[in-house]
């Protein structure tokens, strides 16, 4: 489950709000209703096969999963976390009268638009659909200014039916080591990388910059994350790249990782790389923050505004590898700046919590029912 979705769930339900999360049910035998918290819901409906889809082929069961939707008991507020659930809900809301919030959380680029601009659409409905739930939708809640940017000029959305609600973090999982845990370890330095591994997310980057580090100061990289279905074939590509360049004793690929494994990496590395080619925020890079870990980033989206240049990590116009390794040669290398962007970083990351997005979401909720 999307970790926005769940945890302002979670914090929306220690609110007094009655939450129901609805997902398309993708395994047989999964039961109709699951308890997941007190005030929290698990719904899972009938669209499409009982088994897991890329997300390419998903909005072909749109349909049937607006049916079942409208099979449901009636709601003050519909809340859609992503393009197809909101096209699904659209007319289901506007039939009952009930207001329909959109959220994104990333945003396609246009047909033949270079991939750095944006994530590529997974198929030819998403970018129109977007375009209509930013301009049909009664509320647009952004992650970003920059996400915000994006709806506005890109699909549409009226300014004053946007509000710019930034994510949280865990702080009590998300925690500095204590100076002696690290002191301890006696392991070989190292980087991480977390995301799905599809380009987007730019793991081949990371392996390239790791490359050109000198060997006699190169750290281990450490990539975690599942593999894309929309994208079968590139984890094999990085594999290979790693081996190309020989690598193999300096990257490990270790799967996707559990909330507190994901943790445990962040609290380790020294630094953690996110060179994405297009974020709406970049949550990776403030669960590294309050770990008090600094992240080099790409230059874009909200990854802007999850990292502050200079104090936290350091932001990177460029995708020359040769650059990335330079600036992880220079981080690596001093180590006085290396410790105060990782005080800094914890302090900028205590800005944002859970509590407080659920608090700005249900002032959204509570100005459209009134």
């Amino acid at each position: 489950m999307n970790v926005v979705e769940w945890h302002e769930a979670l914090a929306l339900a220690g609110m007094g709000v009655e939450v129901d999360l609805m997902t398309r049910r993708h395994a047989p035998g999964l039961p109709d209703v699951v308890d997941v918290a007190p005030g929290v819901r698990l719904l899972h409906l009938d669209a499409g096969p009982a088994t897991s889809l890329p997300k390419s082929a998903i909005d072909a069961f749109i349909p049937q999963f607006a049916e079942a939707l409208d099979g449901l008991g009636g709601y003050d507020v519909y809340h859609c976390q992503h393009w197809m659930s909101g096209i699904a809900a659209l007319e289901v809301a506007r039939r009952r009268g009930v207001p329909l919030v959109q959220s994104f959380h990333s945003v396609a680029a246009p047909p033949g638009v270079d991939l750095s601009h944006g994530e590529p659409p997974e198929s030819p409905g998403r970018v129109p659909g977007e375009a209509r739930l930013a301009r049909e939708a009664d509320h647009v809640i952004a992650i970003s200014a920059a996400e915000a940017r994006t709806v506005i000029q890109r699909c549409g959305a009226d300014p004053d039916r946007v509000s710019i609600i930034p994510p949280g973090v865990d702080l009590g999982l998300f925690r500095p080591l204590s100076v002696a845990d690290r002191e301890s370890s006696d392991e070989r330095p190292y980087l991480a990388f977390a995301a799905r591994l599809q380009p987007l997310k730019g793991p081949d980057l990371a392996i390239e910059a790791l490359a050109r580090v000198d060997a006699r100061v190169r750290p281990r990289l450490v990539i975690a994350g599942a593999d894309s279905l929309d994208f079968a074939q590139y984890a094999a590509h990085l594999h290979e790249q790693v081996r190309d360049l020989g690598l193999t004793e300096d990257v490990s690929f270790v799967g996707p990782r559990t909330r507190p494994e994901l943790a445990a990496l962040f609290q380790g590395a020294q630094l953690v790389l996110v060179p994405s080619y297009s974020e709406t925020f970049g949550l990776v890079a403030l669960e590294a923050a309050a770990c008090g870990t600094p992240v080099i980033a790409s230059a874009t989206g909200g990854l802007r505004e999850a990292v502050v240049h200079g104090e936290t990590g350091q932001l990177m116009d460029s995708r020359e590898p040769g650059d990335w390794a330079d600036a992880i040669t220079r981080l690596l290398t001093d180590e006085s700046t290396l410790a105060r962007m990782g005080v800094v970083s914890r302090v900028h990351a205590r800005r944002f919590t859970w509590e407080a997005m659920a608090r700005q979401v249900a002032d959204v909720y509570e100005s459209l029912v009134s």
